[in-house]
């Protein structure tokens, strides 16, 4: 399979050499120790402080062991040597169940610091993602780096918290065995050094490759969970059948993870290849420390009680070179997608609408009127990202306080992005959307849709009960959700429920409901009523509807906008002929304004639409 366009990461492959590594370490172990104190100070501090202090017993411990060898070494009967290393034997006893103490002390608190560091990072992940600028989330990149962040990036950041503290184990562990060692012979200390280089090559080169292996992925492992959602759920299943689009969905499912396969076969390969050479290295360095020492003994450089303690050290610094190579491996593979993480985060951050907004001279927040006189859209252009063409082009009208006004044109003019421009979901960008002259641009996203309630064609069926369905999170008024549900037709659907307001409405958990599509439609029409906001922007609310049930929804409509400003997008045009002020749209732009009689008269579009329309109706009857 030839990689498509969205397996591309090209800038990012560039740049992560082993240089780019040797540079990011520091600051991947800097940004985990801050976070880990975010987290949770008192444990960052304990799983420090108890490694340091583990690593001063180690090096006690192995330096008292020359005084054990020394003793026993010694000339006379044995009884006298064996009391004469007792003193020196305790000690080694003591500093080893010392360091255990330390050590499990230190890995209590590690434990500690994982499900606080793992809130900490999902808290400020989905802050980010449900404030993010709504155009964000038609960005395909945008997606892709979501992806990265809220797979590998969200799992990796408690464990780079992790291995930053096993990076100072092994780090401390080693510079215990090698003090040990200079202090016994400083000839010592670089042999042991020299054996770092082998493994450290091979683990740094693997972990890079691991790195670009999942960095190539990225578009297809986001390509296979489409997929199978498509294939595993509910939703779907209905029209995959009717469709015969089983085998279709399996052989794409197929190609994508036979790329993924051959690539993961790829790195596997390679991987292998660089491991076996830095053993075999390693192997070779091993055997000269060692060759190295024997040579020593033959001189007289080093006593015989010092060389088996260096034999010591030299085994305890292997192992804490060992797993320092390990955490630092792991430590910088899991940092960078944690880095991706965070770079997720600071790209939301910077997207979120409230951060684009102007700050008052004397800081205080810019009002939006509570009861408007008058909604002005002033040349307002927008395009989605990554469109060639603008939506909206230079869209100019108006609504005024307690009117009807309806956007009508065919599919793709434009209408539903000018209904979220309108209720700030979109930033337009060009030209400005004004409440009373008060500029959207300058106020709070949270403040306008305070005084807006939104019925949209594509709502969410929230597995939650029928009562929150309809409240969304606010504290229910009992009076306020029944007048609701009864101007929405939804309390007719709650009768039918077992346990009514509170029954569950997901057919997934034991005791829930399933609804359907037009029963759900009330429950979202039920939801714009209970807020009882002063602009009602209602976006085809009936496209689940029979047509009695549309009359029906219009007329409860028509009866809950007395006295409020409604914004209705539809495409069937009998439900606007009552509209005060009618606005045609196409292909982004106003062609025809006026009421339906007006419109009528002109013979443009709208006279076509409205003519289709009303000729079906008629063949049909």
């Amino acid at each position: 399979m030839s990689a498509p366009l969205w397996y591309a990461r090209t800038s990012e492959l560039n740049e992560t050499g082993m240089r780019t590594m040797a540079r990011r370490l520091p600051a991947v172990i800097g940004r985990s120790a801050r976070l880990a104190w975010r987290a949770s100070p008192a444990d960052t501090a304990v799983a420090i402080a108890f490694n340091l202090v583990a690593g001063v017993f180690t090096a006690f411990g192995l330096l008292a062991t020359t005084g054990v060898l020394t003793a026993l070494f010694a000339s006379g009967p044995t009884p006298e040597r064996v009391r004469a290393a007792l003193p020196s034997l305790a000690l080694v006893a003591g500093a080893i169940a010392l360091r255990a103490a330390l050590l499990a002390a230190a890995g209590w608190a590690q434990a500690r610091l994982q499900p606080q560091v793992e809130r900490l990072v999902e808290l400020r992940l989905y802050e980010a993602t449900t404030a993010v600028d709504l155009a964000a989330l038609d960005d395909s990149s945008f997606l892709d780096d979501l992806k990265r962040a809220e797979g590998r990036g969200l799992r990796s950041a408690p464990l780079v918290v992790q291995y930053a503290v096993d990076v100072l184990t092994g780090a401390v562990g080693l510079l215990a065995a090698a003090g040990t060692l200079g202090v016994l012979h400083p000839i010592l200390l670089p042999l042991l050094l020299f054996t770092a280089l082998p493994e450290g090559w091979a683990s740094v080169r693997a972990a890079r490759m691991r790195y670009l292996t999942e960095l190539r992925l990225i578009g297809a492992l986001r390509r296979k969970w489409i997929l199978s959602d498509l294939m595993g759920d509910r939703r779907h299943a209905a029209e995959i059948r009717s469709f015969t689009m089983r085998g279709f969905l399996l052989g794409q499912y197929d190609q994508v993870a036979g790329y993924q396969r051959g690539v993961m076969l790829d790195l596997a390969r390679r991987q292998t290849m660089t491991r076996v050479f830095g053993d075999m290295m390693q192997g070779v360095a091993t055997g000269g420390v060692y060759i190295a020492l024997g040579l020593m003994l033959w001189k007289g450089a080093v006593p015989l009680a010092v060389a088996g303690t260096a034999v010591l050290a030299i085994r305890t610094g292997q192992m804490s070179l060992a797993n320092l190579v390990f955490a630092v491996n792991r430590c910088y593979e899991e940092g960078l997608y944690f880095g991706d993480y965070l770079e997720f985060c600071a790209e939301a951050e910077k997207r979120m609408p409230e951060r684009t907004r102007p700050v008052p001279e004397d800081g205080a927040p810019v009002p939006l009127p509570a009861d408007f006189g008058r909604i002005s859209v002033e040349d307002v252009t927008f395009t989605y990202p990554g469109a060639e063409s603008p939506s909206l082009n230079g869209i100019s009208l108006r609504v005024d306080r307690g009117e009807v006004v309806a956007l009508v044109g065919e599919n793709g003019s434009g209408k539903s992005t000018l209904a979220k421009i309108l209720a700030g979901l979109y930033d337009p960008d060009a030209g400005d959307v004004r409440w009373d002259g008060v500029s959207l641009r300058e106020v709070a996203p949270e403040r306008l849709w305070e005084h807006i309630a939104v019925i949209a064609q594509e709502y969410t069926h929230w597995p939650m009960t029928a009562r929150q369905n309809i409240t969304m999170g606010r504290t229910a008024d009992e009076e306020a959700l029944l007048a609701a549900a009864r101007a929405s037709g939804a309390d007719e659907v709650v009768a039918d429920l077992a346990r009514g307001y509170d029954t569950l409405l997901d057919r997934r958990f034991e005791g829930g409901a399933e609804l359907s599509g037009g029963q759900w439609q009330r429950l979202a029409v039920g939801r714009g009523f209970f807020r009882d906001a002063p602009l009602l922007i209602c976006d085809e609310p009936t496209a689940a509807l029979d047509a009695r049930a549309e009359h029906h929804l219009f007329e409860r409509i028509r009866t809950h906008a007395d006295g409020r400003t409604v914004l209705l997008i539809t495409h069937r045009l009998a439900s606007v002929r009552h509209a005060d002020r009618i606005y045609v749209l196409e292909h982004g732009k106003v062609i025809e304004e006026g009421d339906h009689g007006f419109l009528m008269a002109l013979g443009g579009l709208y006279a076509d639409l409205y003519g289709l329309q009303a000729a079906a109706y008629s063949a049909a009857g």
